[in-house]
């Protein structure tokens, strides 16, 4: 069980950088993602974390409905305009050096970048965790009572591009390259399938280091002092500085969910937030 964690990231890394270095990266990298989150389904079949989880929760056709038009359509459009941007840009100056260190290799440009776009999601998730309006929409995610490969992708629209704008932007104006945000990108993407599977492995030292399925499903405790700690997306460095990270040495809650209700039905769901009624439906206030 200590393999299959870091085999599974391992493989979508190595898969990563093929497809990367092929004349088709895109259709590659879309093949071995979904290959992935595959086998994953599988292996919670097989060695599940909770078999409670297994249960039908009536939600999958939303789950993917929010991973293909909310979270999918808003990363594809924030990619379009990232290259666009990339491609405009003019060079510095002499007297004016970017501030990324370009002349770095590769493998320590990418460690570099997902530290500072961590920051930036750090700083989004625990402001939604802390402020209301914010809640509205990060509350989507949290309203499953399972976790599962499947509602990875789980995210309101606007939920999605605050976290994106505020990982990326950094990076952008520190001028970063494009193959950075390529594999930061990459690196969320197959952290994510991990973080939310439901199978039983065991981390270790890698708690230390990354998010981990055991570290994310503390977060999503209804009990609030367990439930507002480890924001990280990909790494826990952010909730070791300030304060935020917890792993208690038992086991986390198979309980989850929020004490609001969240519509039923995908359209429902994305406009909820935006009315009265479904405030006060997502607060627990009716």
């Amino acid at each position: 069980m200590y393999l299959v964690w870091p085999g599974l990231f391992g493989l979508g890394m190595i898969g990563t950088g093929l497809a990367f270095a092929s004349d088709h990266p895109l259709p590659w990298f879309v093949a071995l993602y979904l290959s992935i989150a595959l086998g994953i389904g599988l292996l919670e079949r097989v060695m599940p974390h909770e078999r409670r989880w297994l249960e039908n929760d009536r939600e999958s056709l939303n789950d993917i409905a929010h991973t293909l038009l909310n979270k999918g359509s808003v990363n594809v459009l924030i990619a379009v305009i990232t290259m666009g941007a990339a491609a405009m840009v003019v060079p510095a100056a002499p007297s004016q050096p970017p501030l990324w260190p370009a002349d770095w290799p590769l493998f320590c440009q990418v460690p570099l970048g997902l530290i500072v776009a961590e920051l930036g999601l750090y700083t989004a998730h625990r402001a939604a965790h802390a402020w209301r309006p914010l809640w509205l929409f990060h509350a989507l995610h949290h309203s499953v009572t399972r976790l599962w490969v499947v509602n990875t992708g789980r995210f309101h629209f606007v939920d999605t591009l605050i976290m994106i704008v505020l990982s990326q932007t950094p990076l952008y104006l520190l001028g970063a390259p494009l193959p950075v945000f390529l594999w930061v990108s990459a690196v969320t993407a197959f952290v994510g399938l991990l973080t939310h599977c439901n199978i039983e492995v065991r981390t270790g030292l890698l708690d230390r280091v990354f998010c981990t399925p055991g570290l994310h499903r503390w977060h999503h405790s209804k009990v609030l002092a367990e439930g507002n700690m480890n924001y990280g997306e990909n790494l826990v460095l952010w909730d070791q500085i300030f304060g935020t990270y917890f792993n208690p040495p038992r086991r986390p809650p198979a309980d989850i969910g929020i004490e609001g209700q969240i519509a039923t039905g995908f359209l429902r769901q994305v406009a909820q937030p935006f009315t009265a009624q479904g405030v006060r439906e997502i607060l627990g206030e009716t």
